[in-house]
């Protein structure tokens, strides 16, 4: 495995003759949807460094060379500090990427939500920043995290920490969203976000699903019973509105995943609710595969890849009719909105819920258009244009 903790780095004469690529995100300390496109722009560039503040290699162990065990991840300082303290570091992360100078390279991919668009590059430079949203904890969710900061004994050292600091971390923030010569978002809706506070124009390029992770086999049962929900649970991701809803109904709810929201809906649940932790791949599948509708009812997502997931398993998708699953949701052919995040509303929706006019091939169908494949082609259009019209 190659990894790197010094950012110093030599390009010989014969490579700096040939274009040259780097890839830059704020972290790498977890497997969600934004370490995938991370991973898929690896993929695209193999020989292109990734320059993260902090790496976590245990994922690496469980996912083997297809989670940048052949990777040249080079991480700051900041990799001596524990990855606990991550929403701690913003202001030292905004320091250290404004820091790092990335003006050897010819083209630079700045990928995330927060700072790692703010590094420098050159003028021969394209950079060009895929962003998941607008810096949560300074915009859209910094009420939220002002509430739930979750540090546990903590919680009001990062309040006041945020609050000292959001004023001028926001116009670093914003200086630095200015930096990308080309700016992709990872939905409408961040496309409209991005131009909300940071007043630029971008292009959606939707991100890459493992689509086939979540294919139907062809023994795959037939009969589908109840409903599912999945994900990290923390409270704007709203799982208590399934448990509530599918406990009023008296309707068999599988919930899988864990979070700081974990004890809480396990209190609320009835019995007709059941809780998994510790989910594998296939199991994953094939819960999504078996149940009517899988409930995607977090607040506002800024894309929303589980929603992806379940119509990649032949499975409608019953969601909050705002942000990124707005995209792929087409109310009676891939899935139902509800129009508040109520109790209520999602009730109406499930009391209403007929599964058996969704065809499994059409859901299929919908989710191909978010395959790897087409994430990679889109990212490489749009930035042979932007070559193009920068004669970069």
């Amino acid at each position: 495995m190659k990894n790197k903790t010094d950012l110093r780095s030599t390009i010989s004469d014969s490579q700096r003759s040939q274009p040259s690529v780097a890839i830059v995100c704020d972290w790498l300390l977890g497997t969600g949807g934004a370490e995938r496109v991370v991973l898929e722009l690896h993929r695209m560039y193999p020989n292109a460094p990734i320059y993260t503040s902090q790496y976590d290699r245990t994922p690496s162990i469980w996912y083997g060379d297809k989670w940048f065990s052949d990777a040249d991840v080079r991480t700051t300082w900041l990799q001596r500090l524990p990855k606990s303290l991550k929403k701690f570091l913003p202001a030292l992360r905004s320091w250290t990427f404004s820091h790092l100078d990335l003006s050897q390279y010819d083209l630079v991919i700045s990928c995330g939500g927060a700072e790692a668009k703010g590094v420098k590059t050159g003028p021969n430079t394209l950079h060009v920043n895929y962003c998941h949203s607008p810096t949560h904890y300074y915009w859209r969710r910094y009420d939220e995290y002002l509430k739930n900061p979750g540090f546990g004994r903590l919680d009001w050292v990062a309040r006041l920490g945020l609050r000292t600091l959001v004023g001028p971390l926001r116009r670093w923030d914003l200086r630095a969203a200015q930096r990308p010569q080309l700016m992709l978002a990872n939905s409408t809706h961040t496309q409209s976000e991005i131009k909300k506070y940071y007043k630029r124009d971008s292009i959606v390029v939707h991100p890459p699903v493992d689509i086939d992770r979540f294919k139907r086999r062809k023994d795959a049962p037939l009969l589908r019973h109840g409903f599912v929900t999945s994900g990290r649970q923390a409270p704007y991701k709203r799982h208590d509105l399934a448990v509530a809803a599918c406990t009023e109904l008296k309707v068999p709810l599988i919930v899988i995943g864990t979070g700081p929201e974990h004890k809480k809906l396990e209190k609320m649940a009835g019995r007709n609710v059941t809780f998994l932790t510790n989910v594998g791949d296939e199991a994953m599948a094939e819960h999504f595969q078996s149940a009517l509708a899988l409930i995607f009812p977090s607040d506002t997502e800024d894309f929303g890849v589980t929603g992806v997931e379940g119509l990649a398993a032949g499975t409608p998708v019953i969601t909050y009719a705002q942000g990124g699953p707005r995209d792929y949701i087409i109310p009676g052919k891939t899935g139902e909105f509800f129009d508040k995040l109520t109790v209520k509303s999602l009730v109406d929706v499930l009391t209403n819920f007929k599964s058996e006019k969704y065809k499994p091939e059409v859901l299929e169908a919908k989710a191909t258009e978010f395959s790897p494949a087409v994430f990679q082609r889109n990212i490489r259009t749009v930035i042979a244009d932007a070559q193009k019209t920068t004669q970069l």
